[in-house]
């Protein structure tokens, strides 16, 4: 019988300061208002301008207080990627490689703050993410495709978003959101070569170091089957 591999559980350095925000920013307003108190209407402008910064170093501590716990499980299974508006998940099996995401523009090798993930078959995505996670991920990696545009790697038409119903092998057709995430992971395919993206915010450690996790999870997965 194969020895139990335990659930690696990562928290994203992006969360990771959202307490000493919230201090801060608490610490600041509180400041600022007292200063107020005997300086107003010498320096009020002064005064409403950090009230404002305050409220924002506040505002943001509080936002990250919302985001999930974790931002990834990995499994003996599979891997599961968190957002404050849904998860998508897969087992090791629906993958078929991981890396980061890297271009070469002319004799420079770029290295993007991406981990890439292709997919054995692209419809595996239809049951594994919600259409609220998916519309807010073609959203949130609108840099990746700036890039693609400004190194060529896809033309203007491509990047632009495609509601129109995607073909499944099977012959379903799916519509909406999802729909737009599908034809955006294909496009994402034939510009980087591969089809989902963690960004380097979400993950605790090095990229290099993350990718070689991933790829060490999925080459155990073997003994789960």
């Amino acid at each position: 019988m194969p020895v139990s591999l335990p659930v690696i559980k990562i928290k994203a350095k992006t969360s990771h300061h959202g307490g000493f925000l919230i201090v801060i920013g608490c610490s600041a307003m509180i400041l600022t208002l007292i200063l107020s108190h005997y300086f107003w209407f010498e320096f009020r402008l002064t005064l409403i301008y950090l009230i404002l910064v305050a409220l924002v170093v506040l505002l943001t501590g509080i936002l990250k207080r919302f985001e999930p716990k974790y931002s990834l499980k990995l499994k003996p299974q599979g891997i599961c990627y968190f957002h404050k508006v849904g998860q998508w998940q897969l087992s090791w099996q629906q993958i078929q490689s991981i890396n980061q995401v890297k271009e070469t523009s002319g004799l420079t090798r770029l290295e993007l703050p991406y981990i890439g993930i292709r997919l054995v078959n692209l419809e595996s995505l239809v049951k594994q993410i919600s259409p609220r996670l998916a519309n807010r991920l073609i959203h949130e990696q609108k840099p990746l495709i700036a890039f693609a545009l400004m190194h060529q790697l896809m033309s203007w038409q491509q990047s632009q978003l495609n509601f129109s119903p995607f073909q499944l092998q099977s012959g379903e057709s799916i519509k909406g959101p999802l729909a737009a995430f599908l034809h955006h992971s294909q496009m994402l395919y034939s510009s980087f070569g591969y089809h989902l993206v963690i960004p380097e915010g979400c993950i605790d450690r090095d990229i290099a170091e993350f990718c070689l996790l991933l790829r060490q999870c999925k080459a155990s997965a073997h003994l789960y089957l």
